[in-house]
């Protein structure tokens, strides 16, 4: 069963953020994953954090356990903390959940 995630970052280095995403995306895609939506946020109404998320997005895998796969690829993990965890100062998990196909 389908597995999305929905995030809200705190981007403060947008180029290298943009940097990650390219990176990444392979990688993501050869774990059959993808982003079904995809914004830049101008403004938080309301929220259980107080980061002022500034981007959000729902990502989908084809099951939990290809996301669990992805996110721990040291692939995935050396552009992580090259691109990302500069760029990012807040992530907030806003929802996972298995999703009918």
């Amino acid at each position: 069963m389908p597995f999305e995630m929905t995030v809200g970052l705190v981007v403060i280095d947008q180029e290298s953020y943009s940097q990650y995403r390219r990176e990444m995306m392979p990688l993501l895609e050869q774990a059959g994953g993808r982003f079904r939506y995809d914004f830049e946020i101008a403004r938080v109404l309301r929220g259980e954090s107080d980061a002022q998320i500034n981007r959000a997005f729902v990502i989908q895998f084809p099951d939990k356990a290809s996301k669990e796969r992805f996110f721990s690829d040291t692939r995935y993990l050396e552009i992580r903390h090259r691109l990302y965890e500069p760029a990012v100062t807040a992530m907030v998990l806003i929802a996972e959940m298995e999703t009918p196909r």
